[in-house]
């Protein structure tokens, strides 16, 4: 697949079916409470990730290197919030390590140096995290932070992948 202009593109882990079940548990408990979650989108593709790298442009076939590096320790801590004006996003956090840290730093030298816009996946501003919603109001996410269970857990990236946000599409790395 040939890099294009215009788009987005990312490139993401894919957690072990421990991690990702982990995960899914916590989308469900907020869908029933009715509230933002990352589970609400019903598309194959949509699963839990740790976004590596996002760009305007890159070729996805530059990273097939990637599933050499894999897999790699994954380890879920607690939570962390991102703020964007008056909304949160909701996340596990992903504990940083020598080794996820090493595939990082490849992903983003492939990469390139990413638009302003995307500066926080760039080497020293990366914060590894997987999104458990969007777009919570303060109100929302003291209820959110009742609901989710966000337990501690080890498994692995057993997988990678680079996300078209604009055809919608998924390759598969590893």
């Amino acid at each position: 697949m040939p890099a294009e202009d215009g788009g987005v593109f990312s490139v993401e882990l894919i957690p072990d079916a421990e991690l990702d079940r982990a995960v899914r548990e916590d989308w469900d408990r907020l869908l029933g409470a009715d509230l933002p979650s990352s589970g609400r989108n019903p598309a194959p593709s949509n699963r839990p990730h740790v976004t590596l790298a996002v760009r305007e442009r890159l070729e996805p076939a530059a990273f097939a290197g990637l599933a050499g590096l894999l897999p790699v320790p994954l380890e879920l801590g607690g939570i962390v919030l991102l703020g964007h004006r008056d909304r949160y996003v909701l996340a596990r956090h992903v504990v940083v390590s020598s080794q996820l840290l090493a595939v990082h730093r490849a992903v983003a030298e492939i990469a390139g140096r990413p638009e302003p816009r995307y500066s926080t996946t760039a080497v020293d501003r990366w914060t590894p995290h997987i999104t458990l919603a969007r777009g919570l109001t303060a109100v929302r996410l003291a209820t959110a932070l009742r609901l989710i269970r966000a337990p501690h857990i080890v498994g692995e990236a057993t997988g990678a992948r680079v996300w078209d946000a604009e055809s919608r599409t998924v390759t598969t790395l590893a």
